[in-house]
């Protein structure tokens, strides 16, 4: 039996560790064996009665010095704002140190961060806090892009509803990849989308807190059909090309560049989910020039080319019709 224990915070968001909680849940309860794969156990610092963002009070465990197959790390407004003790931060280190896996989800990254155990690691978290998070944490190499990442026996994932992902991933590698299908079926989830995706939309929502970034960002989201160099943006900034690359980085969490293909990734997907015109038409209109182009950035993005994603939305309304 795997134990599988979840630390939790003051203000915790409930999906971050309720989610993968009940994937572990039904994989007990789906599992053929005459013991349940996995043992769960939730915890906090104090222990007893502990207050979710919701208000809705969640039942701990103080913490102690047992061992954990896998440590998961739940987000909340603590690990954002870096309200940490040294006792939590102790812990996490030397419960991490005898797990055979430690993962968090969307800001629990933080606490691994301060923790020390990202360091020169690639990381994730919600696409709002990854700016934040490097910002914090230089030595980390966050990547806001993906819904979850591992590196060695460090897993992180991004924000709420991704910490099912990630559940569903660790049960694939314990258990294998039927057993997590079943899981997946049983939660009315897909199995399972592929921790490169993208997450949804972040830069098209995104909100830099320079005006500067701000208004490249927007000028770029307009003129998306327009050649877009590093050096335009730079200029609409008023930045020297130095100052803006930094600039963007640190605000942003990725390079301009990627940032720009990202951005007609997220443009161009719903109008090939239409499929009411040519993938030709829709890669010169979002400024890709080629189809070729578009899907090779549909790879990166979504880790699917724009063929299987609008066979997918056709199969989809196909079940409604």
């Amino acid at each position: 039996m795997r134990k599988i224990g979840f630390l939790l915070f003051l203000d915790c968001s409930l999906l971050d560790f309720t989610g993968p909680l009940t994937a572990f849940d039904v994989a007990n309860r789906l599992s053929a064996g005459a013991t349940a794969p996995y043992q769960l156990r939730v915890m906090s610092e104090q222990g007893g009665m502990l207050e979710s963002a919701s208000g809705t009070a969640v039942i701990t465990h103080p913490l102690d010095r047992s061992a954990f197959d896998t440590l998961i790390i739940a987000g909340g407004a603590g690990p954002r704002e870096g309200v940490l003790s040294d006792t939590l931060l102790d812990y996490t280190r030397h419960a991490a140190g005898k797990a055979r896996r430690v993962a968090s989800v969307c800001t629990g990254a933080f606490v691994l961060a301060a923790a020390g155990l990202l360091d020169g690691k690639r990381a994730t978290t919600h696409w709002r806090m990854a700016a934040r998070l490097q910002r914090m944490h230089p030595s980390v190499q966050v990547d806001s892009d993906k819904i979850f990442i591992k590196d060695g026996k460090v897993w992180t994932s991004a924000g709420i509803s991704a910490g099912i992902d990630l559940a569903l991933a660790l049960i694939e590698e314990d258990l294998g990849v039927e057993l997590a299908r079943a899981v997946a079926r049983e939660l009315v989830v897909y199995h399972r989308r592929p921790g490169g995706q993208s997450q949804f939309s972040n830069l098209l929502e995104m909100d830099p807190p320079s005006s500067r970034i701000r208004e490249a960002l927007s000028y770029a989201r307009n003129h998306l059909h327009e050649s877009l160099s590093a050096d335009r943006l730079a200029e609409i900034a008023c930045l020297s090309r130095r100052q803006f690359d930094r600039a963007f980085s640190a605000e942003t969490g990725q390079t301009p560049a990627k940032a720009i293909e990202k951005l007609r990734a997220e443009a161009a997907r719903p109008r090939v989910e239409a499929g009411e015109e040519s993938l030709e038409n829709i890669a010169r209109a979002v400024g890709f020039d080629d189809p070729e182009r578009m899907r090779r950035a549909f790879l990166r993005v979504f880790g699917y080319p724009p063929q299987a994603i609008r066979r997918a939305q056709r199969q989809q309304e196909a079940l409604y019709l």
